[in-house]
């Protein structure tokens, strides 16, 4: 992946997001041609020259200090998320892209195993940072993939992909009774590990194959949105026990061994009817396969 036109293209896909009157800028009631900031007007309002900013747009600039990205940012309005998927992608626009070699499968460790297996009663999945899933309670099977092979997280080569599920299997489809929220912060967050990880190989790989088989994810893709989905709430309509609603929190492993990995737990309001429904799926997935108990992990 080119950095520099990563890079090019979310300024100029975020510069045409604002409207000009909502930050000061008169309009004198002209009609403009192509919608949101001029370069020139997005320049002004950083403080840098017109022609350093059409450099850095057009990738010829290299060396783009953190304080004139986050002029930018600021210009611009960014969230966080936004504003520090910005300073990754100049960092790789500036350093090129190097030799990518594919890296070593990802693996769960013995803590993680343990904290999943503590989460027995609440559906939770092991992802890794291109969203594969390493690995998962029973319940947390159950709920998302329950029409997949339960042992699959336990084969790299045929470990479930979340994204490709969302975009590409009809279960995980119907699943969220709001898709299109799910697929944008799928996406969004494939977004901002891509600019995290320029030389990942085996994510290029899978950005190419979604883009290629799935209209909705290519038309997502190129509007360059990010999301740090740490919380959101969904309804979700499972086969087996009907409409429940539920959060999914995603709490990321940070350091260490596990560094990139993310547990992903569904909870449910206390007294809800989503708390009913979700006891009724352990239930049913109990009775129909008593001998599995605990979590399916990965070994890698």
């Amino acid at each position: 992946m080119n950095g520099k036109v990563w890079l090019g293209e979310f300024l100029q896909t975020r510069r045409s997001q604002p409207q000009p009157e909502d930050l000061g800028i008169p309009g004198y009631g002209e009609r403009r041609r192509v919608p949101g900031l001029r370069r020139e007007e997005l320049a002004s309002l950083a403080g840098v020259s017109v022609s350093y900013y059409t450099r850095l747009e057009q990738g010829q600039s290299l060396n783009a200090s953190p304080q004139v990205l986050d002029a930018i940012a600021r210009a611009l309005r960014l969230e966080e998320a936004e504003r520090l998927h910005l300073h990754d992608l100049a960092r790789s626009s500036a350093t090129g892209s190097g030799r990518g070699r594919r890296p070593a499968p990802e693996r769960v460790t013995e803590a993680t195993g343990q904290l999943l297996e503590a989460l027995a009663h609440v559906p939770a999945i092991v992802t890794g940072r291109r969203s594969d899933v390493l690995a998962w309670n029973r319940l947390g099977h159950a709920l998302f993939a329950g029409h997949l092979n339960p042992d699959a997280p336990d084969r790299p080569a045929e470990r479930p992909n979340m994204a490709r599920l969302v975009f590409l299997d009809a279960h995980t489809r119907d699943l969220y009774a709001d898709w299109p929220a799910k697929a944008k912060a799928v996406v969004g967050n494939l977004r901002l590990v891509a600019g995290q990880h320029p030389d990942d190989t085996v994510l290029h790989a899978l950005v190419g194959e979604l883009s290629a088989k799935s209209s909705d994810f290519a038309s997502m893709w190129a509007d360059h949105r990010v999301t740090a989905c740490a919380v959101a709430t969904y309804e979700m309509r499972h086969p087996l026990v009907g409409p429940l609603t539920v959060t999914q929190q995603t709490l990321s492993q940070g350091l260490g061994p596990d560094q990139g990995q993310n547990i992903v737990v569904a909870t449910t309001g206390a007294d809800s009817p989503a708390r009913t429904t979700l006891a009724l799926l352990d239930q049913v997935t109990s009775q129909h396969d008593p001998a599995r108990q605990g979590i399916r992990a990965g070994s890698g």
